[in-house]
């Protein structure tokens, strides 16, 4: 006879969901979170407890407020390493573990979950996430590809749902104060802005001979880590912390980052509620028979509807990383390292004034997303704005893979004129996979 946690190590398809399974394990960690009472705390999952994953489970480990309950992962080496980092965090042996997130969705007593999984994963967990009711705390970007996304944001918001992207930039000092100098005119009309991105990665590296088609490792459910992608052998260089590389499961150095530095072009701008209007770029990209498909070295400009032009690139010096603002009274430049520049430098000490565009002051991200699931008020980077954020970087990837400018529509959010590129919006999902 086949057990409940057998079949879903088997099943394959997300209609699992909707089975409905009761709660089988009741939530009873106190350890780090003692001083909260059981009721005020919100449970939580992760779903995907890679490197990633892990630093969520340190992080929420640190909120008051939050209780990590359950861990789920298809690999169940990683699996048992994330179990008992949990219940040593919370000196206990409570931490439940699942290797299907359907499981994890049925449990009455989640509250909310972190979606740390491969790109090529997030709009599917994200959307059977939403409609089981759980609040989500999604990795950027918000997902493989921009109908993906779209559909991330129509769900959560359908069911109500609270939704922070990791974009986790928006909660820092330096670059909130770059965004309120720039939205407050302190250098004047923005004509160009410079986004730069990592580039690479450039070959195999100690992977080199772990290309050959393999058996999967004991332990791991490869063909549901493939899920929606492509049919595909298992090798080492394809799964864990490289499947970015490859664009059946992510999107290469651009769409990792896009939601970081790009996200806070758009803040700066106030560009959170449209899109440019025309992208051009151009890529190089490994050997068509090479397993890492992204590309290594990228730049693509994206203009806008008031005329601001954004160049986002990686592997170019002229852009080094971060984001730069050029205006007609100087610029200002903002990076990771609490990086903080601007011509006139007098600029960094203006006053934000009473009356002038203030943006909110993150107590951390993690904190706010849980301070939000508990008030239902809007996060700093929820699905709608990450979806916008991360749009630049689709169609720039779309515009280097044809080779063609691409014409946007940012209100109704369509490629114009360009049938075959509009496709590449959306992708195929392997049978029996589908939103």
């Amino acid at each position: 006879m086949t057990n409940r946690r057998q079949f879903f190590e088997k099943i394959t398809a997300p209609a699992a969901v909707a089975a409905g399974f009761p709660t089988i394990v009741k939530a009873s960690a106190l350890g780090l979170n003692g001083a909260v009472a059981p009721g005020n705390r919100v449970t939580m999952a992760t779903l995907g407890v890679g490197g990633m994953g892990t630093g969520h489970i340190k992080e929420f480990a640190k909120v008051p407020e939050a209780q990590i309950i359950a861990v789920c992962d298809v690999d169940q080496a990683k699996l048992q390493e994330a179990k008992a980092m949990v219940d040593k965090l919370y000196g206990n042996q409570d931490c439940a573990t699942y290797r299907a997130f359907e499981e994890v969705l049925a449990r009455a007593d989640v509250d909310a979950v972190s979606v740390t999984l491969p790109d090529h994963w997030h709009g599917i967990a994200a959307v059977c996430a939403a409609r089981a009711g759980k609040d989500i705390y999604g990795e950027k970007p918000l997902a493989h590809n921009f109908s993906e996304g779209l559909a991330i944001c129509e769900t959560v918001r359908k069911y109500g749902r609270i939704w922070q992207t990791g974009s986790w930039q928006r909660s820092r000092e330096n670059f909130r104060r770059a965004c309120e100098l720039v939205r407050n005119g302190r250098i004047g009309k923005v004509r160009r802005i410079e986004v730069g991105l990592p580039s690479g990665p450039f070959g195999y590296g100690n992977l080199a001979n772990k290309v050959t088609p393999a058996d999967p490792p004991k332990g791991l459910l490869y063909d549901r880590w493939l899920g929606p992608a492509p049919d595909a052998p298992y090798c080492e260089a394809r799964c864990h912390g490289n499947w970015r590389w490859n664009l059946n499961y992510g999107g290469g150095q651009l769409m990792d980052w896009i939601g970081h530095h790009g996200d806070i072009a758009h803040w700066g701008m106030g560009f959170d509620n449209t899109g440019p209007v025309e992208v051009e770029g151009q890529g190089e990209y490994p050997p068509e028979t090479e397993l890492w498909n992204s590309a290594t070295r990228y730049k693509a400009t994206a203009r806008y509807a008031d005329g601001t032009i954004m160049t986002f690139a990686g592997g170019y010096k002229e852009i080094p990383s971060g984001t730069k603002w050029i205006g007609e009274e100087g610029w200002i430049y903002v990076d990771r390292g609490n990086k903080l520049e601007a011509e006139p430098a007098g600029l960094l000490t203006s006053e934000i004034k009473q009356g002038e565009v203030q943006l909110p002051k993150s107590p951390g991200h993690y904190q706010q997303f849980i301070d939000c699931v508990k008030s239902r008020t809007a996060t700093l980077t929820p699905a709608d704005v990450a979806l916008r954020s991360a749009t630049p970087g689709w169609l720039g990837q779309i515009a280097m893979l044809t080779g063609r400018k691409i014409y946007w529509d940012p209100v109704n959010m369509t490629i114009l004129n360009d049938p075959a590129a509009a496709t590449m919006l959306s992708r195929d999902m392997r049978i029996p996979w589908r939103l």
